[in-house]
């Protein structure tokens, strides 16, 4: 497990360091090596969604627990940088299903809290870290909490307190980051930096949210896309589709990246 503590290492020191994490989401192979093969790629994260979603499931843990870590296990094995897994909320089972996992060369994952009651969601980022010492490994957890995406109407100061006391007491048990996914401005930003501490942040990359230059700005460790990356990818095929079925051709300027 040397080699894949080393991985894990080098990934959590990514979090730290002055330049925002940038971690473009893939979810097979071929769109794992895609991203790789570019110089400034540092690391990937698999979206849960978008693996789901090519198997024909639902997101939400509707996907085998198997068929989904064969598939991480498969983007591992093809690239040559650190990957994280989305592990949606551990599949009834956070720290057994971090060491399956570890067992396929993850060095990291994604596990969401739901809003869950606050003990029972420490728990379970408790249980990841103690999965990943067990392994030997010093795994890169990337605590979701749902306050924002799962709040309703609740005030945006009370979703605020509840992110920062929650993300909190995760980084205390162990996480790397506190991804807190939401359509976040640079305000709501600054105040959950502030309340995590620099470099404790991770957001997600939506449509209107701040560039990834802006969150850096604003003392953000991390950013990623989740499913938004497959659906680029789905619509330019769409789009493509729709002109062959017109007078359309493949675009001279297509690369052989497969």
């Amino acid at each position: 497990m040397s080699a894949l503590a080393d991985r894990a290492r080098t990934f959590a020191e990514l979090h730290t360091a002055p330049e925002i994490l940038r971690v473009v989401n893939i979810w097979d192979v071929v769109s794992a090596q895609a991203v790789a093969a570019l110089p400034e790629t540092k690391a990937l994260a698999t979206a849960g969604h978008s693996i789901a979603a090519t198997f024909g499931y639902e997101d939400g843990e509707n996907i085998p627990l198997e068929v989904m870590l064969d598939m991480v296990g498969r983007i591992v094995a093809a690239v040559d940088v650190p990957v994280t897994a989305d592990l949606d909320a551990g599949f009834g089972n956070p720290g057994e299903t971090t060491r399956r996992a570890i067992g396929v060369g993850v060095v990291g994952a994604n596990v969401e809290d739901r809003v869950k009651p606050f003990d029972e969601a420490v728990a379970a980022v408790e249980a990841v870290i103690a999965a990943g010492a067990a392994e030997g490994v010093p795994f890169v957890l990337n605590a979701r909490t749902d306050v924002f995406v799962k709040g309703g109407d609740r005030p945006l100061d009370d979703k605020i307190t509840d992110a920062v006391k929650r993300g909190r007491a995760f980084l205390d048990a162990g996480a790397t980051s506190v991804f807190v996914p939401g359509l976040l401005d640079a305000e709501t930003t600054r105040r959950l930096v502030e309340g995590l501490g620099e470099r404790r942040l991770s957001v997600i990359g939506f449509p209107g949210a701040p560039s990834a230059g802006e969150y850096e700005k604003l003392g953000v460790a991390r950013i990623s896309y989740g499913p938004l990356t497959q659906r680029v990818a789905l619509t330019a095929l769409q789009d493509l589709a729709q002109d062959l079925y017109g007078d359309g051709v493949i675009p001279s300027s297509v690369r052989a990246l497969n």
